[in-house]
């Protein structure tokens, strides 16, 4: 045993990068959506190659075009991440036109809102198909390109507190069901990758003011029950969310992986 095992470590030049993302090329599906916005913004500050993804692709293309003119390098994408076929088409397209696809950021997601004795086959099908199964083909087409790759990578889902808790008096069975799967299939995706130096983590935020929940925070009465059960006293903006996405996609999180962090304000440390 030699008389030191403390690494050297060359503090100046590893820790100034620690949240750095240069030469990183950064694929967020739903990238143009309230949070997916904040975090494409954050990326692109943080050095990275953004490549925003969504259904509409002529949105993503503006986005994009929008980054590029800040003078950040950006790409859109269309994709529709109910389609396995549509996701891997995408993916080979970004590894193609861009040499690699080092971090993923899922920040895809839907919910329709149906109370339990009233949920019907096609909605239910609807969210899985986007929240889970999207995240499951997502993580494996981005893993297929790293692990040939050999560089390691970096992969975040953005999910929600729902990936933990239910909720009162709303109608979120599919919303739940799907974020809680997601959860559990990070920590697989987690186990199977860490061999690759592939880390898979999710951000998991209470709510946060986007258009998806403008119909929730307009009634006064569930708002302001919300903000009563958070004892940070606020509901998130988007660029609450952005430090967590970009410490899993940044050499900061190197040894974490198969972790859930939950941005929620402090909901879950209290009963």
């Amino acid at each position: 045993m030699p008389d030191r095992i403390t690494p050297e470590i060359d503090f100046r030049s590893e820790l100034s990068s620690l949240n750095r993302l240069d030469g990183k090329v950064a694929f967020i599906p739903g990238g143009y959506g309230g949070i997916g916005e904040a975090v494409a913004w954050g990326c692109a500050l943080a050095g990275a190659t953004v490549v925003i993804a969504g259904r509409d692709g002529d949105k993503a293309k503006k986005f994009a075009g929008s980054l590029a003119d800040e003078g950040f390098s950006a790409g859109g994408l269309a994709i529709d991440c109910s389609s396995v076929a549509s996701i891997r088409a995408c993916i080979d397209d970004v590894a193609e036109r861009y040499g690699a696809v080092d971090v993923l950021i899922n920040s895809v997601g839907i919910q329709n809102e149906q109370r339990l004795l009233d949920v019907t086959e096609e909605a239910f099908d609807d969210v899985y198909s986007v929240n889970l199964k999207g995240a499951m083909f997502l993580g494996q087409a981005v893993a297929r390109h790293q692990v040939a790759a050999g560089n390691g990578g970096k992969h975040v889902h953005i999910l929600s507190v729902r990936s933990t808790l239910g909720i009162r008096d709303r109608g979120y069975s599919a919303y739940c069901a799907t974020k809680g799967g997601a959860a559990q299939l990070v920590k697989q995706h987690a186990m199977e990758l860490a061999p690759h130096n592939i880390t898979v983590n999710a951000v998991s935020p209470t709510f946060v003011y986007t258009e998806m929940i403008r119909h929730v925070m307009e009634n006064d009465e569930f708002r302001h029950g919300l903000l009563r059960r958070i004892p940070l006293g606020r509901i998130a903006n988007p660029k609450d969310i952005v430090g967590a996405i970009l410490f899993f996609a940044s050499p900061a999180s190197d040894f974490v992986t198969g972790q859930n962090l939950l941005v929620d304000g402090g909901i879950t440390a209290s009963q």
